[in-house]
């Protein structure tokens, strides 16, 4: 036990030594999705890929919906590949860590904070976010015809990129520090399908006028902004929501899910 103690003993937690520790640690994670990396596309692309072939493609040729409601799509599923991508890659890793593998133990020795360890799973689960909503241009850029995104949008979509990757952790964060393992199977059900479809994923929130209840199921959910800032971004011609309004919103709720995250990773790390 002295020897497992020792590096949190000699090293201080805090300054210089905390940040190499959190880099090192984060450096890791890395690491480990490099290497195995044919699990992470898989992951992160199969089920974007396939929602935007059925509905863009498939639903398209056979005359169902627009040949423009690719461009109307695609930018919510990169908002989705952010989201859930860095939400999965935060969320069941902790609670099977909190539980069965008790491989948090091994972060906790480490010669740095307990708060900077939540807080770089979702640094982490958020570069996830964004590498798996840039996999998916190329993917769209493939699949759908006639876009012509405005130069000029580029940035702020990939600046709602980020806020959507660190959303995701942050919900992430939460989730796997209240989660218990024998209730992983219905988190699908209960929380992942609700999100995917009231997300403003496959539709602009300002059409949904005339399904009222419905757009304000649609206006509780953090995804909704990161997919209308992204649309607002890339196809401004769309009815979108204020892009103001979309940033503060999205800022506001990874403050509040991150306080939250971080104090059930506090409170289940000292349990």
């Amino acid at each position: 036990m002295t020897a497992a103690t020792a590096p949190v003993e000699t090293i201080p937690a805090g300054g210089t030594s905390s940040m190499r520790a959190f880099w090192a640690v984060l450096s890791r994670d890395i690491f480990v999705t490099v290497k195995e990396l044919p699990a992470f596309l898989a992951q992160v692309l199969i089920q974007p890929f396939f929602f935007l072939f059925v509905f863009v493609v498939v639903l398209s040729a056979g005359g169902f919906v627009s040949p423009d409601y690719g461009q109307i799509m695609l930018p919510g599923l990169l908002a989705m590949n952010a989201f859930f991508a860095a939400l999965q890659g935060v969320a069941f890793p902790l609670v099977f860590e909190f539980s069965f593998s008790r491989e948090i133990e091994d972060r906790l020795l480490a010669p740095i904070p307990i708060p900077l360890v939540a807080i770089e799973k979702i640094v982490y689960a958020a570069l996830r976010g964004i590498v798996a909503a840039l996999l998916m241009v190329p993917i769209g850029l493939l699949l759908v015809e006639g876009i012509n995104w405005p130069a000029s949008g580029l940035v702020p979509a990939f600046l709602f990129v980020v806020l959507g990757s660190l959303l995701g952790g942050a919900l992430g964060m939460v989730i796997g520090t209240a989660v218990q393992p024998r209730r992983i199977n219905v988190l699908f059900a209960v929380i992942f399908t609700p999100l995917l479809f009231t997300g403003s994923v496959q539709y602009p929130w300002q059409t949904l006028g005339e399904l009222r209840w419905f757009q304000i199921v649609s206006a509780l959910n953090p995804l909704t902004y990161v997919s209308e800032g992204i649309r607002s971004a890339l196809v401004p011609e769309v009815p979108h929501l204020a892009t103001w309004l979309c940033v503060v919103v999205s800022i506001a709720a990874i403050v509040v899910l991150s306080w939250l995250g971080i104090r059930g990773f506090l409170r289940r790390a000292l349990d």
